[in-house]
C-alpha cells in the first residue's frame, strides 16, 4: 500500500483561517453500552448497507492524510465492538500520522489493548463516569465496572503512549465523585478529562438543564483538595489542561458551553454513516459516502470533496445551557 504524502499547496483550511488537522471517524454506531447522556435505551442501529465498510473507511483516512492530517482519533458507538476493527487500526497505523488515538468505554480492552497497540494504536481515551459498581451501572445501563478497570489496567500494561479518562459530570449524579476520580487517575498515573454534558439527540431520563454541571464548578471541587495550575500542554483537541504541583498527571476541562471552543477549532468528524460533519453542534455536512461509493477508484475527487466542504464549516456551535437540543442526532452517531 503506498502511503499518501501530504499536499502542501492544499491545506484544509476554512473561511475563518483555521487549519483542519485532526479527523474523527466513527466506526459504528453500536455499543454494548447504552449510556444515558449518549442514546435512549431503546436504540435503533442502522442497517450494514448504510454505514461505511472498513475499506471505505480507511480509503477515506489516506485521502485526509493526502491533505495534510496529522491526527485521527477512531470512535463510535463503540469502536471494538466493530468486527476486525484491529485491520483498520493496523493500515490507519501505517499511514505515519502524529497522533492515533480511539476513543472507548474500555469494556473490551482487557482484550484488546495489547493487540491495539501492536497495530499501531497511540493513545486512548477511556470513558469512565463513576467508580461505584451499582451507579455505574445506572449511569450505562448495561456496563460492568469491573470489566472497566480490568481494561484500564491492561491498557496501562500495554504501554500506549498516552491514556486519558473521560468523565461526562452530571449534577445529582456523579458530581459527588469528582475527588475520588481524581484520586483514581492519580493512583494510575493516566489523565483525566471533565466534561460538560453537550445537548445532543432527545432523551427523557434525566433533564440536562438541571443536570448540567460547569467546567467552572468542577475545577472548584478540585481546588478544594488539589492545587490546578493551567498548563501549555495541547492535545490537538477541545481540552484546556491543568496541572497538580504533586502529580505528573494532566486534568482537563471540556467545556463546549461554559468556554466556547470554537476560535481555534481544528476538527471535523466523520459519522459512521459517511457524514462529513463540520462541526459537532451544526448539521453542516457532506454525503462523503456517496462520494466514495460513485467514484471507487479516483480519489482525486473525493479530496476535491473534502476541501469543498471545508467551506460549510461553521465559525461556531451556540450550544444552551437549558437542556434544550440544538442537534437531533445523538451521541453515538458522531463519536466522541
Amino acid at each position: 500500500m503506498r502511503i499518501p504524502q501530504p499536499r502542501p499547496d492544499t491545506p484544509l483550511r476554512d473561511r475563518f483561517g483555521r487549519t483542519v488537522d485532526y479527523v474523527r471517524l466513527s466506526v459504528t454506531d453500536r455499543c454494548d453500552f447504552r449510556c444515558v447522556y449518549c442514546m435512549t435505551e431503546d436504540m435503533s442501529f442502522l442497517p450494514r448497507e448504510q454505514i461505511m465498510t472498513l475499506e471505505e473507511i480507511a480509503r477515506l483516512a489516506r485521502n485526509f492524510v493526502a491533505l495534510g492530517t496529522r491526527k485521527i482519533r477512531l470512535t463510535g458507538g463503540e469502536p471494538l465492538v466493530r468486527r476486525n476493527i484491529l485491520e483498520l487500526v493496523e493500515e490507519i497505523g501505517s499511514l505515519g500520522l502524529a497522533d492515533f488515538a480511539m476513543t472507548t468505554n474500555g469494556s473490551r480492552l482487557d482484550k484488546f489493548a495489547e493487540p491495539l497497540r501492536a497495530a499501531g494504536l497511540h493513545r486512548l481515551n477511556i470513558s469512565l463516569d463513576s467508580l461505584d459498581p451499582a451507579r455505574f451501572r445506572r449511569i450505562t445501563r448495561t456496563g460492568e465496572l469491573s470489566r472497566v478497570l480490568e481494561g484500564i489496567d491492561a491498557a496501562r500494561a500495554a504501554g500506549f503512549r498516552g491514556i486519558k479518562l473521560n468523565t461526562v459530570v452530571m449534577k445529582g449524579r456523579n458530581d459527588d465523585e469528582i475527588p475520588e476520580l481524581v484520586a483514581f487517575a492519580r493512583d494510575k498515573q493516566v489523565d483525566i478529562s471533565f466534561i460538560e454534558e453537550m445537548p445532543l439527540g432527545v432523551i427523557t431520563e434525566h433533564d440536562r438543564g438541571e443536570s448540567f454541571c460547569s467546567s467552572e464548578e468542577v475545577r472548584r471541587i478540585i481546588g478544594q483538595r488539589h492545587e490546578l495550575v493551567p498548563s501549555t500542554a495541547d492535545s490537538g483537541g477541545p481540552a484546556r489542561y491543568y496541572r497538580m504541583p504533586d502529580s505528573q498527571i494532566k486534568v482537563g476541562f471540556i467545556s463546549p458551553h461554559s468556554h466556547n471552543f470554537c476560535a481555534s477549532c481544528n476538527r471535523v468528524r466523520v459519522t459512521v454513516e459517511g457524514r462529513l460533519l463540520l462541526c459537532l453542534g451544526n448539521e453542516h455536512s457532506v454525503d462523503m459516502l456517496r462520494v466514495l461509493r460513485s467514484h471507487p477508484a479516483d480519489d482525486a475527487r473525493v479530496q476535491a470533496a473534502i476541501i469543498a466542504a471545508m467551506d460549510l464549516k461553521p465559525e461556531r456551535h451556540h450550544f444552551s445551557r437549558d437542556g434544550d437540543v440544538q442537534v437531533l442526532r445523538f451521541m453515538n452517531m458522531t463519536g466522541g
